[in-house]
């Protein structure tokens, strides 16, 4: 495949996944309202029409064919109301759009990874045509039986002698409900002509009709031949028409003849528009399976949607970027900001009075910082659509388990890079379905004899803490019950038996690989996956995680990631004439000690006490192997650092000062090394152009305690 089309199918998939997301939220609201708005109905059918069209022109005949009965589907309840589904077909509506934007998912995942689609889609479209069939006939039977019992053979072809005039029209063969694409025939017609006929008529209520227009044709009779040459406009328009032919009354004949040749047509396109939208010209039709939209609909802008009437933002222009592109202008821009202050800071430049220079290098400094939050600020995005996912998985649980919960979101605006947005997308979804399986109560009746509210609740909230984003993740379950979790510790062998754990180290073994709470295996948990990939996944963005529970009043899980992967706040420090950057986010504290304060631990090596509680104390030149930097405790610094399960103490030479530093991925023949397993997680170049090595604290620790 070339690279044009390549870039229209990057296109398509950027596209559908957002409409997906869109439909998705109005499901979600119009389930809660138990109802659809009239927007909501004219939005479901404009995404399913544009689905249908882009689908049909990137040849994928599964996506396109259910995404066409749904919008026949939504055609009839745009043109009759909502009214038109009785309540009591309104749960299963919902229930079934719900598992066609499933399907969609499942499809656009296969294309993404470059598999075949689905080739039986019986049983979706099935569920389609007998909710259509239903809505019909009032959610009755009676129509249905007369539907079964087959289309009567001698209804006329001509309606009466006033309307001699006529078009007979076939639909694609296959197409499927006839009666009802003939009824949004009959629609698009009135735009033309107030005053004609319809053989066989009552298509829109009589799904009987779909058999007598498959088999002859469905027929409109006109009073004279200028309203009929009117109508045809509308006929060329129309979706799944075959082929079209005029015929006088003298010339219809009883029998079905054969098709005529059929007049050269577009490619279909949607059925009839609503007066608000304007018809799209007919094109020329290459085979009877496209369906193509026109390219306004098929690639719906940004700037082509207005704001809301009354909303408070203006319209805005928006383009979408590459974010391999965006990749590379950050990496240009790290490279200017380190460039220019090597030029500032170049020892060539020591000693001398520069005036001139000093403050043109000022107005240099300013312009590439303002340049770095620009570029910065292109990566950044709001967490509302990782967010509004995560609505869907409570409402689907909550069936599933029977176990009525609601997700209440906070600051859905906070804005992170999209590199990380993409990364904490699953470990969210984990922690989220786990509040759901074994966080909230059983069943409504043990909430209610706690003194709580029978809808469980679930908090998702994000706000900015300077250069990092807190995410809680809070529900008012049965929270955990640290007995429990460490007697199952123990029996897996992750605990001690003979120590004392604080409640934190407790909660800390639920993250573990292997260990779950629950004690059998259901659809949602049980396996032992889960909390272990939610700390890989936070750990790979540069990110904690941490839990704290009250037993018997929930549970909260807080995340603690950085901004951006590209920049971030460190400690310079010094061991001998290396380099060293520690993340701002794991220093803790940090003094000069005394020989007399180290306690020499034969298991664990030297301890320090912080707080009233010992940590570990790791030597950064033992650790690296380094042949300079001090050897006395008491001629260097002592920093104390945690990360989200355990604290420990660093020894170095001298601390240099905090700095915002450009992050720079270690080349792949030093990754070979795996030195990140030794607490290396990159390197930064400084002003001087020296290299300083960016520390990973969590593999730090670990590294250090092999040493003993």
């Amino acid at each position: 495949m070339g690279s044009g089309n390549d870039s229209i199918l990057d296109m398509y998939l950027y596209e559908t996944n957002t409409l997906l997301e869109q439909l998705d939220g109005i499901l979600l609201a119009a389930e809660q309202a138990e109802t659809f708005s009239e927007d909501n109905v004219n939005e479901i059918f404009r995404i399913m029409h544009t689905i249908k069209g882009s689908s049909a022109m990137m040849e994928f005949p599964s996506l396109m064919t259910v995404a066409h009965r749904i919008e026949d589907l939504f055609f009839i309840i745009r043109e009759k109301t909502i009214e038109v589904v009785p309540l009591s077909l309104r749960p299963e509506l919902f229930d079934m759009l719900f598992q066609a934007v499933d399907f969609f998912r499942g499809e656009i995942e296969k294309v993404e990874n470059g598999e075949p689609l689905s080739e039986s889609i019986d049983s979706i479209v099935d569920k389609i045509n007998s909710l259509v069939n239903k809505i019909q006939d009032g959610g009755g039977v009676e129509d249905a039986e007369k539907s079964a019992g087959g289309a009567p053979a001698d209804v006329p072809l001509v309606a009466d002698q006033a309307h001699p005039f006529g078009i007979r029209v076939l639909f694609d063969e296959g197409s499927g409900m006839e009666n009802l694409r003939a009824f949004m025939l009959v629609t698009a017609v009135k735009e033309y002509s107030a005053d004609f006929l319809t053989v066989p008529e009552n298509t829109e209520t009589d799904p009987s009709t779909s058999e007598i227009i498959a088999e002859r044709g469905f027929f409109l009779w006109f009073r004279d031949a200028e309203e009929r040459d009117a109508a045809i406009s509308a006929v060329q328009d129309a979706s799944s028409v075959s082929s079209f032919e005029r015929v006088d009354a003298k010339t219809a004949a009883p029998a079905p003849a054969p098709a005529p040749a059929p007049e050269v047509k577009a490619a279909p396109a949607a059925p009839a528009p609503a007066p608000a939208e304007s018809a799209p010209a007919p094109e020329v039709k290459a085979a009877p399976a496209a369906s193509a939209p026109a390219p306004a609909e098929s690639a719906p802008t940004p700037e082509a949607k207005a704001a809301p009437a009354g909303g408070p933002h203006a319209k805005e222009s928006l383009i979408s970027v590459s974010l391999s592109k965006l990749d590379q202008l950050m990496a240009v821009v790290s490279e200017i900001v380190i460039t220019e202050s090597m030029v500032t800071a170049s020892p060539d430049l020591k000693g001398l009075r520069l005036d001139n220079f000093t403050k043109s290098a000022r107005e240099l400094r300013k312009l590439t910082d303002d340049l770095q939050d620009v570029s910065m600020s292109l990566r950044m995005v709001p967490v509302s659509s990782t967010f509004q996912k995560m609505n869907r998985i409570v409402r689907d649980m909550s069936k599933k388990l029977n176990r009525p919960a609601r997700l209440t979101l906070i600051g859905e605006d906070t804005e992170v890079d999209k590199t990380i947005v993409d990364g904490i997308s699953d470990p969210i979804m984990h922690i989220v379905r786990n509040s759901m399986d074994h966080g909230l109560e059983e069943n409504q009746s043990e909430r209610v004899a706690k003194g709580k509210d029978p809808v469980g609740e679930i908090i998702l909230s994000a706000r900015h803490t300077g250069s990092e984003v807190i995410i809680e993740i809070i529900d008012d379950g049965r929270g955990a019950d640290c007995h429990a979790i460490l007697n199952k510790a123990i029996r897996q062998g992750l605990a001690d038996p003979d120590r004392e754990y604080s409640q934190k180290e407790i909660l800390g073994f639920m993250m573990m690989p292997g260990f779950s709470t629950n004690t059998e295996v259901t659809e949602f948990s049980g396996r032992g996956v889960g909390m272990d990939v939610v700390k890989k996944n936070v750990a790979d963005v540069g990110g904690t995680v941490s839990i704290s529970s009250e037993f018997g009043k929930g549970m909260t899980t807080t995340l603690k990631i950085p901004l951006t992967m590209a920049i971030m706040d460190g400690m310079e420090v010094s061991v001998g004439e290396s380099l060293f950057t520690i993340p701002i986010n794991n220093i803790r504290s940090s003094s000069r000690v005394t020989a007399g304060e180290v306690i020499r631990d034969p298991a664990r090596g030297e301890m320090m006490k912080f707080q009233g509680n010992f940590y570990p104390i790791i030597r950064a030149k033992e650790l690296f192997g380094l042949a300079d930097g001090h050897d006395n405790i008491e001629d260097g610094i002592v920093i104390w650092l945690e990360d989200s399960e355990r604290s420990y103490c660093l020894f170095v030479d001298d601390l240099l000062g905090q700095q915002q530093v450009v992050v720079k991925p270690l080349p792949a023949y030093v990754n070979s090394f795996d030195v990140k397993s030794c607490g290396i997680s990159g390197c930064s170049i400084m002003g001087d152009g020296s290299i300083s090595i960016i520390l990973d604290v969590a593999n730090l620790y670990h590294a250090g305690q092999e040493m003993f």
